[in-house]
């Protein structure tokens, strides 16, 4: 049979992303292309404890649930956000979701048409180019730098396009790994309430941030708290994939009421609800006396911190001596120049024979042209173990120095 699929469905078969999670499934492949982070520091014990409270207590923890999400766990939502992040956001204007993607997912559904306008960072993340492509958006991207969105072009995109969303992630933009000053956020907060902007702001590597042993990312208050009338220009969300476990696939969107109930409604379409038994076991293990989250963070950003010193140290070779970088205070991407006349995804076809893979900059381009975004690499330095981080970049390492002895 001849299948005939929507045009904007071609989209999903083109990326690279596909071929390097195949790949990465075999037991010596190193991956430093994926979002992901260090299984070995998953807090297994505590969870098996919360997974077995949960289901020999309540035989309702395998039923149907609420669409919003399981109430408890919203409830424990709101106070953690007032206590750690200064977010004033009532239960009923949370909903929990299958992690940040879908979160990102369900608001571009109800709220982008096909053709209409979304401005982005340049760079910025795959994902949420894969769907803003599927819905049709007119992606624009906005320039920036280390301080985050440029407002003089944030603002000329605006006027030129009118756009009706604004999608960003000011703290370790994935994949710069920037977080966005104080005086950006600001900046843009503004222009986009002046404006009538909806800013979706993904929060998602916030709480992952090692910059001299302070949470530079708690310092730094998000968008969402700068507004005088919290929520009403910004959607707030993230996830606990990276900071407790992805699988167990509970994110949130926090935000203005009428824009969680369309973006309830249409979830009630996709998937009716979110696991109710992970939000139930999630619950009970924040909950837990056994079990603290910003303990348990705190390891995770100084075991990341480790990594992310070892990666920089192993590009002060030769290999890379040509290449340029700035050192992220957070996240779990590290940003590089390539030597001049290298291409990404020429590298990464190079690389991906040796065993190993990175994502090419080309994957989080806006726009198909050739431009300086080809010619970077994002690697990722969570989720391989200092051994296999290592090896991994002596493999890349190898790989440039063919390339540029060509040269």
């Amino acid at each position: 049979m001849q299948y005939s699929f929507a045009s904007r469905a071609q989209t999903l078969l083109s990326s690279p992303l596909r071929d390097i999670r195949e790949l990465a499934k075999r037991d010596s492949f190193i991956s430093l292309a994926e979002e992901l982070p260090a299984e070995e520091l998953f807090p297994v014990h505590s969870l098996a404890e919360s997974a077995t409270s949960v289901l020999s207590e309540d035989p309702l923890a395998l039923q149907y649930g609420e669409a919003e999400g399981y109430r408890p766990l919203r409830e424990w939502l709101s106070q953690d956000f007032s206590r750690r992040k200064g977010l004033h956001v009532q239960p009923q204007h949370i909903l929990l979701t299958t992690g940040t993607q879908q979160a990102i997912d369900l608001l571009v559904r109800v709220y982008v048409d096909p053709g209409d306008p979304v401005l982005v960072d340049n760079p910025t993340s795959p994902g949420l180019l894969q769907v803003l492509r599927l819905q049709g958006a007119a992606i624009i991207p906005v320039e920036g730098d280390q301080e985050g969105m440029v407002p003089e072009h944030l603002e000329a995109m605006i006027r030129k396009h009118k756009p009706k969303l604004l999608m960003t992630a000011p703290n370790f933009t994935n994949p710069t790994g920037v977080a966005w000053s104080l005086e950006r956020r600001k900046k843009a907060l503004d222009l986009c309430i002046s404006h009538g902007l909806l800013i979706v702001e993904d929060d998602s590597y916030g709480d992952l941030s090692f910059a001299d042993g302070k949470n530079q990312a708690t310092e730094l208050p998000s968008i969402f708290s700068l507004e005088e009338k919290q929520g009403e220009h910004v959607l707030y969300v993230g996830s606990f994939s990276k900071t407790v476990a992805p699988a167990l696939r509970t994110g949130w969107a926090a935000g203005n009421r009428r824009v969680i109930e369309m973006m309830t409604a249409v979830k009630q379409m996709a998937d009716w609800q979110s696991s109710m038994l992970n939000q139930r076991m999630l619950h009970h293990l924040l909950e837990s006396k056994h079990f603290q989250l910003e303990d348990h963070i705190g390891m995770l950003n100084r075991e990341y911190a480790i990594r992310l010193k070892l990666m920089v140290e192993l590009l002060k070779r030769s290999a890379w001596k040509d290449s340029t970088y700035s050192i992220p205070s957070g996240g779990m991407f590290l940003w590089v120049q390539l030597p001049p006349g290298l291409d990404g995804e020429a590298l990464l076809r190079a690389a991906l024979l040796k065993g190993v893979a990175f994502l090419p900059g080309s994957m989080c381009s806006a726009t198909s042209a050739k431009d300086r975004i080809r010619e970077c690499i994002r690697l990722n330095f969570t989720h391989p173990g200092r051994d296999e981080l290592l090896l991994g970049m002596n493999l890349i390492s190898e790989a440039v120095l063919e390339f540029t002895a060509r040269n």
